[in-house]
């Protein structure tokens, strides 16, 4: 869609295509339209970037200057005059995108200043991803948390590692493992020991105080799992309405999870090309960069090619999902559809300790385990690499563990 098709009146369409960045409107509109915004939200963006356009000519600047400093200094100046809207930042964020791709722009990064921490933090990201092999959403949590420890241990902005003792570590992990599960607890201390790790081997403390790190104190299969019935279940996904696009999707996503047990960062990293509709069976990415074929039951198909057929948006992403509103791509983590299936258990007024789309994976391997399964057929559905993860489900089988009882002495309790 060009700008033409956007604006009808030709002086807005000039003033819109004028300055250095006129040849690029046209196809900043196109990539727009494609990602699914309305044509209000569009002539919005398209606004913004005129009068950025402006604004380099009148700084003697280019297309090719364009980066985030430069960004920032045009919205710094247009909020003092008022005229900053919430869609700014975003519209200049795509704009850039775009001409990195068209390769206006240097592909390399914007030029950032960062601290002596964000630099480190950011080396430790990468050494993550790169050779310990660790997921995406993983290695975005420990670069969390170790920003949180090297933040303290800044001294007037100065980051002194070498300074670093085992008081510190402890005095971090006592601070911010309590109000946190126990869960949490054990994430936080497995993030701050491959910290240290890293900073001893790059020669940042001069010993290696990962050892210092203190244990969560947990017990295995201390907690049981959270679960529904086999009705609530059918219920949660009666209550998502198939006659609207949304609802349609709402109900494959859930369905995958409540038949095949699959973890919503799975439901959310489905490709078109995953799926075999002749031999009938679906192709899951894991964990740890795992992958799997599942059957695809009859119902998850006709679910699936319901959204498909009649729901799913006209995009470029390859992924199965797509997000109902603009930008119309794929969802990009797993908190996404579990949000789905927290609004559905709302909806079927159905109230869990622990909603999301984990529950319907428990729930799976409950019903599973109430009609006879055993551990072995429930790990092997679930995908789980050791027989250990299974055993908690085994305590939710009331009837077996009654028979193990032995009986109180003096009578019934």
């Amino acid at each position: 869609m060009s700008v033409t098709e956007l604006f009808q009146c030709p002086r807005v369409c000039r003033r819109m295509s004028a300055g250095p960045l006129g040849p690029y409107v046209d196809a900043f509109s196109e990539q727009l339209a494609q990602r699914g915004y309305s044509k209000r939200s569009m002539r919005t963006k398209i606004r913004v970037v005129g009068a950025f356009s402006h604004w380099l000519r009148r700084h003697g600047l280019g297309a090719a200057d364009v980066d985030l400093a430069c960004r920032q200094r045009f919205l710094t100046q247009r909020t003092r005059r008022g005229g900053w809207t919430s869609e700014d930042a975003s519209a200049l964020q795509g704009l850039q995108a775009l001409l990195y791709e068209l390769g206006v722009t240097p592909v390399a990064a914007p030029t950032v200043t960062l601290s002596a921490c964000e630099t480190l933090v950011q080396d430790f990201h990468a050494d993550l991803l790169a050779h310990r092999g660790l997921a995406v959403t993983t290695a975005r949590n420990y670069r969390r948390i170790a920003s949180d420890f090297l933040q303290g241990c800044c001294d007037d902005g100065l980051l002194q590692t070498e300074a670093m003792t085992s008081a510190d570590v402890v005095g971090f992990v006592q601070r911010h493992a309590h109000g946190h599960s126990p869960t949490w607890a054990q994430s936080m201390v497995t993030a701050l020991r491959a910290l240290l790790r890293y900073l001893h081997q790059h020669g940042r403390t001069p010993t290696n105080l990962a050892d210092c790190v203190p244990a969560v104190a947990t017990w295995s299969l201390a907690r049981l799992p959270g679960f529904l019935s086999a009705e609530q279940t059918e219920q949660v996904l009666e209550h998502c309405d198939r006659k609207s696009a949304t609802g349609r999707r709402d109900y494959a996503m859930l369905l995958l999870c409540a038949r095949l047990g699959l973890r919503a960062g799975e439901v959310a990293a489905l490709r078109l090309e995953d799926i075999d509709w002749a031999a009938g069976c679906l192709t899951i990415h894991g964990k740890g960069g795992r992958w799997a074929q599942m059957p695809l039951p009859q119902d998850v198909g006709a679910a699936i090619a319901a959204y498909l057929l009649d729901g799913r948006p006209v995009c470029r992403d390859r992924r199965v999902f797509i997000r109902d509103h603009a930008p119309r791509i794929g969802f990009s983590s797993s908190s996404s559809v579990s949000a789905v299936a927290t609004r559905a258990l709302a909806r079927a007024q159905i109230t869990s300790p622990r909603p999301g789309a984990h529950l319907l994976r428990h729930s799976l391997a409950t019903e599973m385990l109430r009609q006879g399964a055993s551990l072995a057929e429930i790990g092997q559905v679930l995908r789980h690499q050791h027989p250990d993860t299974t055993r908690i489900y085994a305590k939710v089988d009331l009837p077996a563990l009654r028979q193990l009882a032995q009986p109180w002495p003096g009578g019934e309790q």
